[in-house]
């Protein structure tokens, strides 16, 4: 399976940034990606203060050479980049070689447990 890491630094970026992140993520962006074709999975993962960034696993090589030229097209323009202040600062494609699914399950929601 073939993805793609796109990642935003929050280093200097307001208080609230993060937030702000969460609530466009459960009020936008989960509906968008659900019904992104070629899409496995997405993940949006965090660490406050240090970097926001989307994990996207596609069905095929060409969904996702697809996905990344829009992306780094776009870059600049995208609504995580409008809410940070900045451009992605990586855009990376990479190899997801296995995906377990743990006896805890997996919900998929806007908002994951917190």
């Amino acid at each position: 399976m073939l993805g793609l890491s796109v990642r935003w630094s929050l280093t200097g970026t307001p208080d609230g940034t993060l937030e702000a992140l969460r609530e466009y993520v459960e009020e936008e962006s989960f509906r968008r990606f659900a019904a992104l074709e070629g899409l496995r999975f997405k993940t949006w993962r965090a660490r406050e203060g240090e970097w926001f960034e989307g994990t996207y696993v596609f069905v095929s090589e060409s969904a996702r050479a697809e996905f990344q030229a829009k992306m780094e097209q776009q870059a600049p323009e995208l609504p995580g980049s409008k809410l940070i202040g900045s451009a992605p600062v990586l855009i990376e494609p990479f190899e997801t070689v296995a995906v377990v699914r743990g006896p805890g399950g997996f919900r998929s929601a806007s908002r994951f447990e917190r």
